[in-house]
C-alpha cells in the first residue's frame, strides 16, 4: 500500500528550538540504533518510521555502524526513503555519526579527517541522499588533534554534505574546546549527543550549563537506561528481554538488586501520575526544558505511542521532584 503520512501528524508533538538555532527538533526522536538492521524484518522497519512519523516524529538518528551488521540501518533506512518517506524528505530531520569503528585498517575509526569525510560519503550512498541535515562526531579521539577533526566537520557543511554538526559523548571540557574551534571556522556546533537517564547523571556535572551557555542544543540517548526505567525489570528478567540474550549493551549483571529497588518505587510514583514508568522516565529528562530532544528506541508501534503520550503529562510539581531525587539518591 502507498503511504501517505497523516494530516494531522503535527498535532500532538512538541516542537523545541535546538539552542540558539533557527531549527526545532520533536521534543521526541526515533533512534535506529536497534531494530532496523538486516536482522529485523524490513516491513518491521518500516511500520515504525511510518507510525512515528504519523506522530509527528520528524527526526531519525542514524550512525555509519548500526545495524547489525555496520551499515545496514542505514542501508534500509534508504530504501525505506527511497519508497515511502521521498515526499517528505524536506519535513524530516536525519543525521548520522562516525566515531566508533566502522572498517578494518587505521582510516576506518576516531576522528582523523580521512575517517570522518570518508565515513560520511559512504553514509550518504546508502542512504541515497545529498545530504544529511546533521553530522555528528562520535566519540572524542585521545590521540587526533582535536582541531583536525573539528576542521572535518566544517569542511563537510562547506560540501553540502550536512547542513548542521553535532558532538555525542564528549565530556563538558573536551566539548567547550570543540565549541570554540568550531566556532571560530564559522560553523558553530548544532547539538550534543550525552547518555542521559536517572541512572547515568554524568551530564549534570557541568555539560548541561555549558550547553545553555554557549547556545548549543541537546538530544539524551538511552533515557530509559535500556530498559531499566520501564515495567521490564520490575520483576525479574524475562527469558526473551535484552539482557537475558546476552547483550553487550545490558548485561544481567548490570540490572542490581538496588536499581530494581529504585525502578519499583519510581514507579509507585509514575502509577500516582497515571503514567507508565517509561513515560515518567521520558518527561524527567526533559524536565526544566535543558533537553531539546530525548531520543528513543522502538521495537513495537505502541511504545512509540507511549513515548508520545508523555507529552500531555511531561511536568512536575516540586514535590514529585524531591521524592524522585530521594530515591534516585538512596536516601528513600
Amino acid at each position: 500500500m502507498v503511504y501517505q503520512a497523516n494530516p494531522a501528524r503535527y498535532q500532538a508533538m512538541e516542537y523545541h528550538r535546538c539552542g540558539r538555532s533557527g531549527l526545532k527538533l520533536p521534543a521526541i526522536s526515533l533512534g535506529l540504533w536497534h531494530n532496523f538492521g538486516d536482522e529485523t524484518l524490513l516491513e518491521t522497519s518500516r511500520q515504525l518510521l511510518r507510525h512515528a512519523f504519523d506522530l509527528g516524529i520528524t527526526h531519525f538518528d542514524l550512525a555509519n555502524n548500526y545495524g547489525p551488521p555496520p551499515g545496514s540501518a542505514e542501508s534500509n533506512f534508504g530504501r525505506i526513503l527511497r519508497e515511502d518517506f521521498l515526499p517528505w524528505r524536506d519535513e524530516l530531520i536525519i543525521s548520522s555519526k562516525a566515531g566508533y569503528t566502522m572498517w578494518d585498517g587505521p582510516y576506518g575509526d576516531w576522528g582523523s579527517r580521512k575517517y570522518l569525510i570518508s565515513s560520511l560519503d559512504q553514509s550518504l550512498k546508502r542512504m541515497g541522499l545529498e545530504y544529511v541535515d546533521i553530522f555528528y562526531h562520535h566519540r572524542p579521539d585521545p590521540e587526533t588533534p582535536l582541531e583536525e577533526t573539528m576542521r572535518a566537520l566544517d569542511h563537510v557543511v562547506r560540501q553540502g554534505k550536512a547542513l548542521y554538526v553535532g558532538l555525542s559523548n564528549y565530556p563538558a571540557d573536551r566539548a567547550r574546546d570543540a565549541f570554540a574551534i568550531l566556532q571560530d571556522l564559522g560553523t558553530p556546533c548544532l547539538i550534543h549527543q550525552p547518555k542521559y537517564s536517572m541512572f547515568e547523571r554524568w551530564v549534570e556535572d557541568g555539560l548541561t550549563n555549558l550547553l545553555e551557555e554557549q547556545g548549543v542544543g541537546s538530544i539524551a540517548f538511552s533515557p530509559l537506561a535500556g530498559g531499566q526505567l520501564t515495567d521490564r525489570y520490575l520483576n525479574g528478567i524475562p527469558a526473551d528481554s535484552r539482557a537475558a540474550s546476552g547483550s553487550k549493551f545490558l548485561s544481567a549483571d548490570s540490572i542490581t538488586e538496588e536499581k530494581v529497588a529504585k525502578a519499583r518505587k519510581l514507579n509507585e510514583i509514575a502509577q500516582q501520575r497515571g503514567q507508565k514508568l517509561s513515560q515518567m522516565a521520558l518527561a524527567w529528562v526533559l524536565r526544566e526544558d535543558k533537553i531539546t530532544s530525548v531520543l528513543i528506541g522502538a521495537s513495537k508501534t505502541a511504545q512509540l505511542d507511549d513515548a508520545v503520550g508523555m507529552l500531555s503529562n511531561r511536568h512536575f510539581s516540586a514535590m514529585e521532584i524531591t521524592a524522585i531525587d530521594a530515591i534516585l539518591n538512596g536516601t528513600k
